[in-house]
């Protein structure tokens, strides 16, 4: 459990590196959870999200809301 807590530490404030938005790629490729577990495997997403950050990958993360929006399929 100390690898888990200081693994968050570490790396949960790289999050802030890129202002919230309405969506995001932990969003639409992570259901909803609460445990520590599921806290570590957004957070790789996240940080997956800033270091490939690019035009096409926004357009992945908008076009698979949208999708999420209108057809009701998504996490």
């Amino acid at each position: 459990k100390a690898d888990i807590e200081q693994y968050l530490k570490d790396y949960y404030g790289q999050r802030h590196v890129v202002k919230p938005g309405l969506t995001g790629w932990a969003q639409i490729k992570y259901p909803y959870g609460a445990s520590v577990d599921d806290a570590i495997q957004k957070l790789q997403y996240d940080l997956y999200y800033i270091k490939n950050q690019s035009l096409t990958l926004d357009l992945v993360i908008v076009f698979d809301t949208f999708k999420t929006v209108l057809f009701g399929k998504g996490r």
